[in-house]
C-alpha cells in the first residue's frame, strides 16, 4: 500500500485545513515581523519545544527549569548532567533545522544524521549521527521496528518521498514524523529527531512549528500505534492541533488578542454559548473550532463558538 493510500480522514478535516490556511494567510499580512516580536515569540516557542520534546522522552527538567538552563546558563540542582545535555542539544539542533530552512529546502540523509548528531552530542557520542546497526524493541509499542540492514536504504526512501510527494504538505508531514519513527534508524534519540525533521516541512512553508505537548504523550502515543496499522486520523489532528496552537500563539501576539482565548469553563457562561462545557471541550479536542491547549486545559474563544453553532444552524436549514 502506498503511503498516500492510508486512512487519514476525520470528521472536519477539511474545515481544520482551511482554518489553518486561513490563519497562516493572516500570519503573512504581519510579514515582516517586527524583530523585537518576532524574536520574543520564537524565543518562548523554542523553550516549550524543547521542554515538550524532551519531556515525552522521559527528561524531569521543568518549563522554567528549561528556560533558566537555556537563557541563563544555570545548573538545576538535583536534575543530572545527561538532561542537562538533553536541553542544550535540542536547542542547538532547533538552530541548526532553522538554519536549513528555506522554501526550496530537499531533505538530505545527511541533513538527517547532522540533526541526531546534535540531539545526541556529548550524550552517547558513539551512536550519535550514525543509523543503528542491530535490531530494537520499543516499550509500548505494537511493532517491531525493521531490520538494521534496511536502515539506510528506507531513510533513503522516505527522503525522495518527502521531497517528491505531491500530498498536501500539512498531511505529508505527519506522516513524514510517523515513517521516521517507524524506521527507528537510531539507538536513541529518534522521536526528538522526529519531531524536529517533520518541523521543517511546516517552516520552509512559513508556518511556526508544530509543538507535541508532554501533557498529550498518551495520546501522542496512541496515535503511533493507529498510524503501525495504517490508520493516520489520530496523529493527523494531534499534529494540526499542535500547529494551530502556535499559528494562534503568534498571531494573539500581534493581534493583541490573547486575552480573547479563555478556558472553555468560562466560555460556557457566555450568554451567546448555548452548549454545556463537555460538548465544546469535545469540539475542541476534535478540532471542529479553533482552540489550542495549555496545559491540561483547552482554550477557545466565544467568536469561535458561535462561528460553529451559526455553521450548524445553515447546515440544518439547507438539509430540511
Amino acid at each position: 500500500m502506498e503511503w498516500q493510500d492510508y486512512n487519514y480522514q476525520f470528521e472536519g478535516l477539511q474545515n481544520h485545513l482551511e482554518r489553518i490556511v486561513d490563519k497562516k494567510i493572516q500570519l503573512d499580512k504581519f510579514r515582516p515581523i517586527p524583530d523585537y516580536a518576532l524574536r520574543s515569540i520564537k524565543e518562548s516557542l523554542t523553550i516549550e519545544w524543547t521542554y515538550n520534546s524532551n519531556s515525552i522522552e522521559g527528561n524531569t527538567m521543568t518549563l522554567q527549569e528549561t528556560k533558566l538552563v537555556l537563557e541563563e546558563g544555570i545548573t538545576i540542582k538535583g536534575k543530572s548532567l545527561r538532561e542537562h545535555f538533553e536541553t542544550v542539544n535540542h536547542q542547538d539542533a532547533i538552530e541548526y533545522v532553522e538554519s536549513l530552512v528555506s522554501p526550496k529546502y530537499q531533505f538530505t540523509t545527511n541533513d538527517i544524521l547532522d540533526v541526531h548528531a546534535l540531539v545526541l552530542a556529548k550524550i552517547e557520542k558513539d551512536y550519535a549521527g550514525r543509523f543503528r546497526t542491530s535490531g530494537v524493541r520499543i516499550t509500548g509499542a505494537n511493532f517491531n521496528p525493521p531490520n538494521a540492514l534496511k536502515v539506510s536504504s528506507l531513510v533513503d526512501e522516505l527522503v525522495d518521498w518527502a521531497n517528491n510527494s505531491e500530498m498536501n504538505s500539512l498531511i505529508k508531514a505527519a506522516i513524514f514524523h510517523h515513517r521516521f519513527v517507524w524506521i527507528h534508524p537510531f539507538f536513541d534519540g529518534n522521536g526528538r529527531t522526529a519531531r524536529l525533521l517533520f518541523n521543517i516541512i511546516f517552516m520552509k512553508m512559513g508556518f511556526p512549528p508544530a509543538i507535541i505537548l508532554k501533557n498529550d504523550r498518551k495520546k501522542y502515543y496512541d496515535a503511533l500505534n493507529n498510524a503501525n496499522k495504517q490508520d493516520y486520523s489520530k496523529l493527523l489532528l494531534l499534529v494540526l492541533q499542535a500547529l494551530e496552537r502556535s499559528l494562534d500563539i503568534y498571531l494573539s501576539s500581534l493581534n493583541n488578542t490573547f486575552d480573547d482565548y479563555m478556558n472553555i469553563s468560562e466560555i460556557v457562561k457566555e450568554d451567546s454559548v448555548p452548549y454545556g462545557q463537555e460538548y465544546v471541550s469535545l469540539l475542541a479536542r476534535t478540532g471542529k473550532i479553533d482552540a489550542f491547549k495549555e496545559g491540561r486545559n483547552w482554550l477557545t474563544t466565544e467568536k469561535a463558538v458561535v462561528e460553529y453553532m451559526q455553521k450548524r444552524s445553515r447546515v440544518r436549514i439547507f438539509k430540511t
